[in-house]
């Protein structure tokens, strides 16, 4: 099968997979020996090559060719190239559009006598994917930089924290790595994708959507957003994909516990990347979920100012992590290819499955959202207006505040050969309340959006904004409060704030702060004031990635008119240390140390130690029953380097009182 000399011209050298892997619409060599000379004149001989469990020739997945007079086949080519003695090489070019997936091979003679063909040989069996480097190809991207990053990089950086505060984690998305391309294609199977779909990149990646969560089809992954993951794995401990992916196809399809969204999209990234289509992940950043559709996400006070946990079904997500893919899409108008949303974090069904997409960024950017496929809920996520109302003990609740630019506040994924992230939202949104965003909201309207009826809201002429610094978790801090009166009024202001910890998910959890304010503000003049937050009253209560959300609701004295708004503060977690001893060499031995101290009172029960070192060595996970107060691990792991070149370490150490603690470091092997 020629594997390595063919892979060198394919791009896929880099898959540690014995057999050959070949993409579409690129030719590639195989050479065959007879028992006698070959004589195109009087021999007849085909090749076959079959995927799946009932190969048919109607529907592209049982492929006849003859060699010595050039035939074709639905697409596919072949050519004698070389007759050597008994030997012939034959040249074969699958069709640009063929199903991908692992190919049956065999030769056949066919004579008067009959049909003799070759014994079945999974050595002979070859990899079909999609050739991002072909401009026939439904997933060419043009640019060869493009290329490197969204399909041949197999280490990502995912974005997360919030808005003010933006933090990351590296992610091992593997797709090279041994086992995972089967993985993936057994995944395919598991998730019953048919293979008459697997040929076109708009199907795959719905599929892929579907079937990288456990909602409804067996998928890969269990979402959970409990708190509680004792019977799995805690979502932040993970460091990449292929440590999930071979499980899933160790265990026989057994779905992995467990993910939350920035799982979900390492892990369809590889998915993707490793069959050929250009992915990369994207973080929107303030990123509503809207229980209703309606576009408003309703935050309830109650009548002391607090926010009413029972009737908030709405909430807004620190970030959200989803996909885009690369291709083009010949079942809409040509300005809507390019870069296309798919999420696999299951929030809401679409045609009859826990999915979403593929909806167009161009599209969503325009509001036409009556394309293919759940535009709507995209659009939601980046353009719900956020709307405080107030709440009796009725029941009866009347609008107090809405801020329009709350959500989809910033869009970003990683930059192009660097680890710093790129600003996205203009390919997503026109700049909040100019021409084209209004033009937008209008498009989205005529589409089924609700209007906005009740806009606009009486202007206040004052604004509430809330500052707080990089604060570490256990520390005492001060959020700053400004409030900025911009009337030719001196206005008295009383406001209520109250700090809750809170999930990624903008779910709160308990409530341990409450505090009224009341300041005299000069016309013109903005005053600060300054709310102490201590560690004794957030600790107890902290969960998962160390949010804290704080609320205030205001209110002018001298008009009634109510003011809202909300800051999340992401605490930082103490260190984790990574070293290597000497210099990192083919062929020599090499130390790495990842080291940790307990920064905290409180013993760290139930430890995992995580390290991933892409191309290196597959996952390495260490438990540590407790980590005293006071105390230190340290873990040694000695990683021979086989190849030169830039590799990355990657640490993450987690346990249920601290999460995603993390760290990585670069090497360069010589």
């Amino acid at each position: 099968m020629h594997a390595a000399n063919n892979k060198r011209v394919h791009n896929t050298s880099n898959y540690k997979n014995s057999n050959l892997i070949v993409r579409r619409n690129n030719e590639f060599f195989f050479t065959i020996s007879f028992s006698k000379p070959f004589n195109n004149l009087q021999d007849n001989v085909q090749i076959e090559f079959l995927i799946g469990s009932s190969p048919d020739v109607n529907k592209g997945t049982y492929i006849i060719l003859s060699i010595g007079i050039e035939k074709l086949f639905g697409g596919w080519k072949s050519r004698v190239v070389e007759t050597r003695g008994n030997n012939v090489t034959v040249g074969v070019t699958p069709d640009a559009s063929c199903t991908i997936g692992r190919f049956r091979t065999f030769v056949v003679i066919v004579s008067d006598f009959g049909k003799q063909r070759t014994q079945r040989d999974a050595n002979t069996d070859f990899y079909v994917l999609f050739n991002p480097w072909d401009p026939a190809d439904q997933v060419y991207i043009p640019r060869d930089t493009d290329r490197q990053e969204y399909v041949m990089n197999d280490v990502g950086v995912i974005y997360n924290g919030e808005f003010n505060n933006i933090t990351s984690r590296l992610w091992n998305f593997g797709q090279f790595e041994e086992g995972v391309l089967d993985a993936c294609l057994l995944a395919l199977d598991a998730g019953k994708v048919p293979i008459l779909y697997r040929g076109n990149a708009i199907e795959m990646v719905r599929q892929g959507s579907a079937l990288i969560n456990s909602q409804d089809d067996d998928g890969v992954l269990v979402g959970n957003w409990s708190g509680d993951y004792s019977i799995g794995t805690a979502p932040t401990a993970w460091t990449g994909s292929p440590e999930i992916l071979l499980k899933y196809a160790r265990e026989g399809c057994v779905p992995v516990c467990f993910a939350q969204c920035w799982v979900f999209a390492g892990v369809l990234n590889t998915l993707l990347r490793c069959l050929g289509i250009p992915t990369r992940v994207i973080t929107n950043y303030s990123s509503a979920h809207d229980n209703t559709g309606n576009l408003k996400t309703d935050i309830v006070l109650d009548e002391d100012g607090k926010v009413d946990r029972s009737r908030t079904r709405d909430s807004v997500w620190n970030y959200h992590c989803w996909n885009e893919v690369y291709m083009k899409r010949p079942d809409l108008p040509e300005k809507f290819s390019g870069w296309q949303v798919v999420d696999c974090t299951p929030q809401e069904i679409s045609d009859g499955l826990y999915r979403c997409g593929p909806t167009s960024v161009n599209a969503i950017k325009e509001g036409e959202l009556s394309y293919p496929f759940d535009a709507k809920f995209v659009f939601a996520e980046l353009n719900s207006d956020v709307i405080y109302r107030q709440s009796d003990k009725y029941g009866n609740s009347k609008l107090l505040y809405v801020d329009t630019s709350y959500v989809g506040k910033l869009l970003v994924t990683k930059r192009l050969n660097s680890n710093a992230y790129e600003d996205i939202t203009s390919t997503y949104k026109y700049p909040e309340g100019s021409e084209k965003d209004k033009q937008t909201m209008q498009n989205a309207e005529r589409r089924g959006v609700p209007t906005r009826d009740y806009l606009p809201v009486a202007e206040a002429g004052v604004n509430i904004e809330l500052l707080a610094d990089n604060i570490k978790i256990g520390d005492n801090f001060k959020l700053t409060m400004n409030i900025k009166n911009q009337t030719s009024q001196t206005c008295t202001v009383s406001a209520t704030i109250t700090g809750s910890a809170m999930y990624y998910t903008g779910v709160t959890s308990m409530t341990f702060k409450t505090e009224n304010k009341t300041a005299t503000v000069k016309a013109w003049n903005t005053t600060k004031l300054m709310i102490d937050v201590q560690a004794v009253d957030y600790m107890p209560y902290l969960v998962e990635q160390a949010n804290l959300l704080f609320v205030v609701n205001g209110r002018i004295e001298e008009t009634g008119v109510f003011l809202s708004t909300m800051r999340v503060v992401t605490l930082r977690p103490p260190e984790l240390t990574i070293k290597v001893t000497g210099t990192p060499r083919v062929g020599k031995d090499l130390m790495v140390i990842v080291s940790f101290r307990n920064p905290y009172s409180f013993i760290l029960k139930k430890v995992q130690l995580r390290l991933d070192a892409p191309g290196l060595i597959t996952t390495r996970m260490k438990s540590y029953e407790q980590i005293l107060p006071g105390g230190s691990v340290q873990y040694t792991e000695t990683i021979t380097p086989q190849t030169p070149g830039k590799r990355v370490l990657i640490g993450c150490l987690d346990c249920a009182a601290l999460r995603q603690v993390t760290n990585q470091l670069e090497i360069n092997v010589v």
